[in-house]
């Protein structure tokens, strides 16, 4: 286990609206207010997504399994941002129910709002924290720097 400490920063009340790519408008909104570490909860609805539900095999690295949502879904979400080569990385996982039918993954890719999404953003300040791809584990997590 690694970990680092910090505080709270600046705190960001964001809306997306009615056909906004959600994972765009976030990454865009950390590159305009230069959010480097941070952490996310939402609320809202998709209009379709794209989520990595699981992955194929116990193996690492994973094939993912791909999941869609084609319609609308209620969402409810958390998430973090961290920079990946010097860009702002979203890493989002989320539930979505559409009557009896439930969702639960990592959304990438498509992320079409429906209606809205409310998103609470909180900066965290004096962490100094980058993801960097690791081959071995064949994903970007978080590696925290002296």
């Amino acid at each position: 286990m690694e970990y680092s400490k910090g505080t709270i920063g600046r705190v960001f009340m964001v809306r997306v609206d009615h056909g906004e790519d959600l994972l765009s408008e976030l990454e865009g909104l950390a590159v305009t207010e230069n959010i480097q570490s941070a952490v996310f909860m939402l609320l809202g609805a998709v209009g379709s997504a794209e989520l990595v539900v699981g992955p194929k095999k116990n193996s690492i690295p994973s094939e993912p399994i791909w999941a869609s949502c084609d319609e609308p879904y209620e969402v409810m979400g958390i998430g973090n941002i961290f920079l990946d080569q010097g860009h702002p990385k979203i890493h989002l996982h989320i539930g979505a129910g559409r009557g009896e039918d439930v969702k639960i993954g990592c959304m990438r890719g498509d992320s079409e709002t429906f209606m809205v999404f409310e998103i609470c953003i909180m900066e965290i300040d004096g962490i100094q924290a980058l993801r960097a791809f690791e081959s071995e584990r064949g994903f970007s997590p978080i590696n925290f720097c002296p």
